[in-house]
């Protein structure tokens, strides 16, 4: 079943019963959000709330809380996107197999959009302070739409061909926003709208933006698919969808999709700028203020039944980790298409996504003989951090495949346990320094600016990765409560962070001078120091989070027995990365406490949530 509507969708989840409804009033400032991460955590139905204080539009969130349920609402149309992309890796598979591709030519008639004069999502008009004014967390600067569908036209080549849709966040309030008429307009380095404003501010012109919120459930996925420049979010739209995008045109105005459930119609002029945030985002840290550019509105248009669509984000998983499950089902498979050599590509969701990437690739520079060091990896690692969103990378993990032909990329710990078995840490770490991450990462030096380090590993096993801490252990004064993270990682408990000269703790330093290659210690390729040992070695999601969100490899990564041959850096033992919060990190995201006892209230037996998180 193809759903043409939001409408259409939230009708079909509560007949599967995958949706229940909640009809007591709800608040949209933090009482909402807070029940969504709980009903999430709990793999929990979709929720309808049809009374939102201050707003009159319902609301529906955890749509996509469970990958079984993305799965549901695409059943139809998901096969059919998986063959479309067969034939882009392998143009002869419709050949061989004729009969498995008789139905992509209709598929791909699907990805034009449609042009139409009209849709329901013009019936009426409203205000921006009347749409529902979601607060995910307690420093939240404003209410923000989590869902958006940011649609913009390049301005020297209009038309959908090379149009861009984008899921950029959007500040509806706080801050120095005129009420009504002005909105923040969040957009990060490395996505296509900054391709367009470039080109808006070179014309001399304002950039014309339309928000879309709601619609097809297809196109809010379109709006996060990291899809190459100049293959539009429309066409796959339309495709996943399993019906052409209704697209209508204004005169003078960019196209409105026909059939979202709310339009933000408005313009950025210029380079006009205003402080946005802070906001709690998905590293599990707010993003702070900055200036952003802002999107002055014109008009807001909506459905009569129309349904705001939002998410929660925060440390992961969330909500957006099904979104990067259905991602990588579907593109994992491009992926050596567009990367020779390059098996396959994971981004560790546990670490926010952008921090941290696990990589297969081929050693095939010399096929006659033995593969003792990285050499095509390098190539591969390159141009891997040159390639759209995966160049945001602060560590690289990339091992050859042919080395286990059993290992697989989605296993991060055997993945991981894989490459500390096989490195060199003398050879095989790679620095990127003054470069270019995540702007919602704080770690690095300023915003956007930060540093990478590849870690390389191709051939036997070079070490036994140890389970457990040695009897004895020797640690330098101040440092103690090893914990064993996974084989082959260990975490120390250290004291808070005191930067030294270019932001190096003295006692950082101490460490791994104080160690040498006899001890103990360097039986573990790998050492995190962090305030709380117990806490990163807890769960393996907390030690991708404490280690690889916290740290900046250019300053955090160490070693013991340090090495600098021709300004290659490594060490003879322990690679140690400094992992604690810094004075400049951003603040970690700690949910209210009155309104957790409000929502554990609604949960309680005989309340109207009892039950829903079952």
């Amino acid at each position: 079943m193809s759903h043409g509507s939001l409408h259409d969708c939230v009708a079909d989840l509560e007949r599967s019963r995958q949706l229940v409804r909640i009809d007591t009033e709800v608040d949209p400032h933090l009482e909402v959000a807070e029940i969504q991460r709980r009903v999430f955590a709990a793999g929990g139905p979709a929720v309808l709330y049809t009374r939102v204080r201050g707003s009159r539009f319902p609301m529906v969130g955890n749509l996509f809380g469970t990958l079984d349920r993305a799965h549901y609402i695409f059943r139809d149309t998901l096969e059919s996107v998986r063959r479309l992309i067969e034939l882009k890796v392998d143009p002869g598979a419709a050949w061989k197999r004729p009969l498995r591709y008789l139905g992509t030519p209709l598929t791909a008639l699907r990805l034009i959009p449609r042009k139409v004069d009209g849709g329901p999502v013009f019936t009426n008009q409203a205000a921006v302070s009347e749409l529902p004014q979601l607060v995910s967390w307690p420093d939240d600067g404003g209410a923000f739409i989590t869902l958006p569908q940011v649609y913009t036209e390049d301005p020297d080549r209009p038309g959908f061909g090379h149009s861009n849709l984008g899921m950029y966040r959007v500040q509806l309030s706080g801050g120095s926003y005129e009420k009504d008429h002005e909105v923040g307009l969040h957009y990060q380095i490395h996505r296509g709208i900054g391709v367009h404003h470039a080109a808006a501010l070179r014309r001399g012109e304002p950039l014309k933006v339309n928000v879309f919120v709601g619609g097809p459930p297809a196109m809010t996925l379109a709006a996060v698919m990291p899809l190459p420049e100049g293959l539009s979010e429309l066409a796959f739209a339309g495709a996943l969808g399993g019906r052409r995008v209704r697209m209508a045109t204004q005169k003078g105005g960019l196209p409105v999709a026909a059939d979202a459930d709310f339009c933000l119609v408005g313009y950025v002029d210029g380079t006009s700028r205003k402080p946005e945030g802070p906001f709690g985002d998905h590293l599990g840290y707010y993003s702070l203020v900055h200036d952003f550019p802002v999107l002055r509105v014109q008009r807001v248009y909506h459905r009569a039944d129309a349904i705001w669509p939002f998410t929660v984000v925060g440390r992961p998983p969330q909500e957006d980790t099904v979104f990067g499950a259905l991602i990588h089902e579907l593109t994992g498979p491009i992926i050596p298409t567009v990367l020779p050599g390059v098996r396959a590509v994971h981004a560790v969701d546990a670490a926010g996504v952008h921090p941290v990437l696990l990589a297969l690739g081929s050693e095939r520079y010399v096929p006659y003989a033995a593969r003792t060091e990285p050499q095509e990896l390098l190539t591969q690692a390159n141009a891997i951090l040159g390639q759209g969103q995966m160049s945001l990378a602060k560590y690289l993990f990339i091992a050859a495949g042919d080395d286990d032909p059993n290992l697989g990329v989605g296993d991060v710990s055997a993945f991981l346990q894989h490459v500390l078995a096989r490195f060199d840490p003398t050879r095989d770490l790679h620095f990127q320094t003054r470069t270019t991450i995540d702007t919602l990462d704080y770690s690095g030096s300023g915003l956007n600016q930060g540093s990478k380090v590849v870690i390389a590993a191709v051939g036997g096993v070079r070490r036994n990765l140890p389970g457990d801490v040695p009897t004895g252990l020797r640690l330098p004064d101040g440092f103690s409560d090893p914990r064993v993270c996974l084989p082959g990682v260990l975490a120390v408990r250290a004291g808070a962070h005191v930067p030294g000269p270019e932001g190096v703790a003295a006692d950082f330093e101490r460490f791994c001078a104080g160690l040498s290659s006899a001890d103990a210690i360097n039986q573990f390729p790998l050492v995190v120091l962090t305030e709380d040992s117990e806490f990163c070695a807890r769960t393996l999601n907390n030690f991708f989070w404490v280690t690889f969100t916290r740290s900046n490899p250019a300053i955090d990564v160490g070693g013991i027995g340090a090495i600098t041959r021709n300004k290659h850096w490594g060490c003879a033992g322990s690679v140690v990365i400094d992992a604690r919060r810094k004075a400049h990190h951003a603040p970690a995201l700690i949910e209210d406490p009155a309104v957790t006892r409000r929502v554990d209230a609604l949960f309680a037996r005989g309340a109207p949530l009892h039950g829903v998180r079952l």
